[in-house]
């Protein structure tokens, strides 16, 4: 979590960002990423809110992305922008 500033008179606070707040434990649903089907477009990363789906690997002709459920909240559009639906939302077992 990110430290509390304390804001002063003149003092120009940081933007926020969701890098400093693991927000997985939220979800309800997680993405799954079935890498056979998975064509390495970039998609899922590029529509993520906050950036959960990251490069994880490369084949030598395309990438595998994997999702941080640390940040992943399982909101579903990543699958719902997946051009070859190789992305499942499952439902989150605790």
């Amino acid at each position: 979590m990110a430290a509390k500033e304390k804001l002063t008179i003149g003092l120009v606070a940081k933007p926020g960002g969701t890098l400093g707040y693991k927000t997985g434990g939220w979800r309800t649903f997680r993405a799954v990423i079935d890498h056979e089907k998975c064509i390495g477009c970039k998609r899922c990363a590029d529509s993520c809110p906050d950036g959960a789906p990251y490069e994880c690997a490369h084949d030598g002709k395309k990438k595998k992305f994997c999702v941080d459920y640390d940040y992943c909240k399982g909101c579903g559009i990543c699958a719902f922008e997946c051009p070859v639906d190789a992305i499942e939302m499952m439902k989150e077992e605790k």
